[in-house]
Parts: structure tokens; sequence; C-alpha cells
């Protein structure tokens, strides 16, 4: 199939490095000979029509922003059968050929029901909980690790300042990979994670051994999936903070770990996927994830990408007990 109009989409939570990924295969499709369309607000603009022409200056000046320039929403009508139907008649009216979906689990969904219904699609792996399977690492995850990493040193000094223990809580709410690498990074005394069970009280004599030991405060990384979060965990100490020894605050990182510039690795690493993903288009690899593996650039089936989860290292987790 000889394409001549490709169209690029973000889909799903934002990431840092999702602009640099756009401007990739924006480029690198100009350079394969394409005329390249964006599709606003994901999967909605496939609905909408809401499709615009990108030409190489238009994707200028937006590699160190954050977010993407393309916006994105939630579109429950595209779950749908109807939906799908909808949104590839949309595509072939507009004389588009192939569509690269640059976004996480739920994005890559949908690139797997474009997919089946025979359309040309490549995905591109783009999420800060670094949970798609066929990358081991993903656009976004370690900018947001290094904002997590910043805000932890940061509430260190106050709470060794103060003598008082911090319930950190970091984005992760089916992975634990952000509250794990920055606990590690950062020194935590404990990490709190949805892969691991854990008991309260576990946490009540980690925060009261660090009091015993001398340490001048204590921190907590909590994953937001957890099975309590750090919230939940401030309450359940709230009347008896005397046996923790330190006093207890929570703060909740949230989507500040979405926002600013991207590091240097992570527009780097979205230059090269987007650059992988025009290439696979171009040899009429489709129904594929481009993702790094082992350092380098590789395509993982799609429905294979969709239907397996991701493991965590949880030989990372042991190391960071003996760590702390």
């Amino acid at each position: 199939m000889s394409l001549k109009k490709v169209g690029v989409l973000t889909s799903g939570g934002d990431a840092p490095g999702m602009n640099a990924a756009i401007r990739s295969v924006v480029r690198t499709g100009i350079n394969h000979g394409w005329e390249m369309v964006g599709v606003r607000n994901g999967y909605q603009g496939l609905l909408s029509e809401n499709f615009s022409a990108l030409g190489a200056r238009d994707v200028g000046g937006i590699l160190q922003q954050g977010g993407t320039m393309l916006g994105s929403a939630r579109c429950l009508e595209f779950k749908t059968p109807d939906g799908q139907r909808k949104a590839i008649r949309n595509l072939n009216r507009a004389g588009i050929d192939a569509l690269v979906v640059i976004g996480g689990n739920g994005s890559q969904t949908g690139t797997a029901k474009l997919h089946e219904l025979g359309f040309p699609v490549v995905g591109v792996a783009s999420t800060i909980d670094n949970d798609l399977y066929g990358s081991d690492i993903t656009i976004g995850v370690d900018t947001a690790l290094n904002i997590a990493l910043e805000a932890i040193d940061r509430l260190k000094t106050t709470a060794s300042s103060h003598q008082r223990a911090f319930l950190i809580e970091v984005m992760g709410r089916d992975c634990g990979y952000l509250a794990l690498m920055a606990a590690i990074a950062g020194g935590a005394e404990r990490v709190l994670i949805p892969e691991v069970d854990f008991d309260p009280e576990e946490v009540a004599q980690e925060i009261s051994d660090a009091y015993d030991k001398g340490k001048a405060h204590a921190i907590i990384v909590v994953a937001e999936g957890a099975k309590y979060n750090a919230e939940a965990l401030v309450e359940y100490f709230s009347k008896h903070e005397e046996r923790l020894g330190f006093s207890l605050r929570a703060s909740i990182l949230g989507h500040i770990q979405r926002g600013g510039r991207p590091t240097a690795y992570d527009r780097t690493l979205a230059s090269r996927l987007g650059a992988g993903a025009t290439a696979a288009l171009a040899r009429g690899e489709y129904g594929v994830l481009v993702g790094m593996i082992k350092s380098e650039i590789a395509t993982t089936p799609i429905g294979e990408v969709v239907t397996t989860k991701k493991p965590l290292d949880l030989s990372l987790f042991e190391l960071q007990r003996i760590l702390d």
C-alpha cells in the first residue's frame, strides 16, 4: 500500500515529551514524502473530523513544551463499534491512509480496535506510569520521575526542620513504578505500591523505627493506587500520632508530575519513537506499538500489547527496603 496522507493524534493522559513525538512523526513523515495531518482532541477528533494539515514549521518550537499541542479528550462514543466504524469512515473521507496514535494503555486499546477493523495504524508508547507492555520505558516517565524526586528532596528539607514524617503520594493508579523509583532515588524509608499488599500498622512501625534511630524525618512514598493512599493513612494515624514520634503530614503531587518541560531523555526518546512509527508505516508494518526494548527501537503486535500486563520488577522493591 502506497501512503500519501498520514494522521497523528495524542490520546489519554498527557505526558511530557508528547510534543517531541508529534514533531518527530510530522517531520519524518514529510521526509517519507507524505502529507501530514493532525487530529485534534484524541479519538474525539476522529469522530468530529477535527483535522488540520501539519507542515514542518507547524511543529517548530514545540520540542521543549510539555503537554500536547494536539490536545486530548475522553471519548465514550469511540469505545462503541459504531463509533469506531464512524472514525474509519471519517478518516477515509479525509483521504487519510494511516494513523499514528501516541498514548498509553487506553489509547492503544483504541489502536487495536482500528487495526482489527483493517485500518493501517501504529502506536507510540507514551505514559508517565510506565505500565505499557512493549516498551521498557515510555515517553514522559523520566520527566515525571524527576519532578517527583525534586518534590521529595524539598519536602525532606522541611520535614527535617520540623521533625515530621511525610507521606508523599505520586501517580500510579495500577502501577507502582514511579513511586518505587522515586523512593529509591529519594532515599525514602518506605514505598507503598499497588503490587505489594501492606498493613497500615507496618507503616506506623517504619515511622516509629525511623524516630527511634534518631532520624530527623521519615519519608514514605505512596502510589495513588496503593491499598491505602496518603490521605487515608494520615486519617488512620491522626488520633495516635504520639506513637509515631513524628508529626505526620501528607503531600499529594497529583497532576504536577505531568507538567513542565520534558527532560533531554524524554525529548530524545520521543524523537526516536516518532521516527520509528513512520519507519514502521513506510515498510508496511501496521498494527504494532513502537517502543524501546533493551535500548533499541522495537515493535510489538498491538494485540499482544493490550492483552499483556507489564510486570514490575519487584527485586527493586527489595532493594528499596535494604537501602532505607
